[in-house]
């Protein structure tokens, strides 16, 4: 609906007014999608191939439109608590009344889905700061946080843990953005809750996390005693393996996906890694799946659409406007979160993953150029 809502740009045709800054973003955009497609190109996977490349630059027209028509933050708050909340409720009933080993979406792989969950509930935990200066303030605060909670729960109920390891990055992100603006009571007091709430979940065993995690342990100890059979850890280390010796045989090209899979066969057939991992088209590493398939331009391209983006939301912290901020926060976090999830999935194969990250960063983008644009224009009146 963006994109199509964005053609009216071509009939309206407003002052944009992009800024160098909006161009980097823009940069990043384009150069991840452009390498994705040649990568798509040389491999031979025909149009196939471009389906999620292409969905970058088709991002941006969407980027463009909120730019110039930017949305009420209500209804993106609400929306992303009701996601949240919605996520949570499906995540605990699966978990809690159906029995689900783990939590899952319908048309979501489970990873995704507890790992996109969290970074609903991270959003919510970043529009606080917008809440708080609304006249319903005790409304939004309890409706945000609530979406924290489901959009956490749906998370944990997924078992889900590549989206766990990054939380207290998030946190500090958090108070890197608002911390200075809380009294330290208040801060010791969040500090309790958190450690508090920590401690609960992983005690009850209702919650899977427990379980997860003392699997996790038992699963590194088992590759390390020499054991190879299949264990999504144990699974994690031998993909690892097999992508690094793919990277060192042709670092700077990489191999593309088609050449990857085929390569990564190859050495399952010769007992360098083990065999039932080759049915894998990713070894479930962002970085390593970027820098095998696409080379080190691949691995550079992708740090870019993560880190640029990122360090342009963070100089927004500090802004006077907590509406402002709470914006640039959630844009600081749709980064990190991702980088924490691509440890050990490879976010950029999927669907939800590619539409997640560059529709969001279309929407949370265009706010805060359009914020600062319109803050420069009322200070240059102003000043005449």
């Amino acid at each position: 609906m963006l994109l199509l809502g964005s053609a009216w740009l071509l009939v309206v045709r407003p002052a944009l007014g992009v800024t160098r800054q909006d161009w980097l973003v823009i940069a990043a955009l384009m150069a991840y999608s452009a390498v994705g497609m040649l990568e798509a190109w040389l491999d031979g996977q025909g149009s196939s191939g471009f389906d999620k490349p292409i969905r970058f630059l088709f991002a941006l027209p969407a980027m463009l439109l909120v730019m110039a028509y930017p949305p009420r933050l209500a209804w993106m708050w609400g929306g992303m608590a009701l996601g949240a909340i919605g996520a949570g409720s499906w995540a605990s009933w699966q978990k809690l009344v159906e029995d689900a080993e783990r939590a899952g979406g319908i048309y979501t792989h489970v990873i995704q889905f507890g790992n996109l969950s969290m970074l609903l509930a991270v959003f919510c935990l970043a529009g606080l700061g917008w809440a708080w200066q609304q006249r319903q303030r005790s409304g939004w605060v309890a409706l945000l946080l609530v979406g924290a909670v489901g959009g956490i729960l749906g998370s944990i109920f997924s078992g889900s843990r590549g989206g766990w390891i990054g939380f207290p990055l998030v946190l500090w992100v958090l108070y890197r953005g608002y911390g200075h603006l809380l009294p330290n009571r208040v801060k010791v007091a969040i500090m309790i809750v958190v450690v508090l709430g920590a401690t609960a979940v992983y005690s009850i065993p209702q919650t899977g996390v427990q379980a997860r995690v003392h699997q996790a342990f038992e699963q590194v100890a088992d590759y390390r005693a020499g054991s190879q059979k299949g264990s999504s850890v144990g699974d994690r280390f031998e993909m690892w393996k097999g992508a690094v010796m793919l990277i060192k045989e042709r670092p700077l090209t990489g191999w593309g996906s088609d050449g990857y899979h085929a390569a990564l066969i190859e050495l399952g057939e010769a007992g360098e890694i083990r065999r039932g991992v080759t049915m894998y088209g990713h070894p479930h590493n962002e970085y390593l799946d970027a820098f095998a398939k696409r080379g080190v331009i691949g691995l550079a391209v992708l740090l870019m659409l993560y880190l640029v983006p990122m360090r342009l939301f963070m100089k927004q912290f500090r802004h006077p406007s907590l509406e402002v901020r709470s914006v640039a926060i959630a844009g600081a976090l749709l980064s990190v979160t991702y980088i924490d999830f691509g440890l050990t999935q490879t976010f950029m194969e999927h669907n939800s993953g590619v539409m997640m990250f560059a529709f969001w960063l279309a929407v949370l983008w265009g706010l805060l150029s359009s914020s600062t644009q319109r803050e420069m224009a009322s200070s240059s009146a102003s000043s005449r």
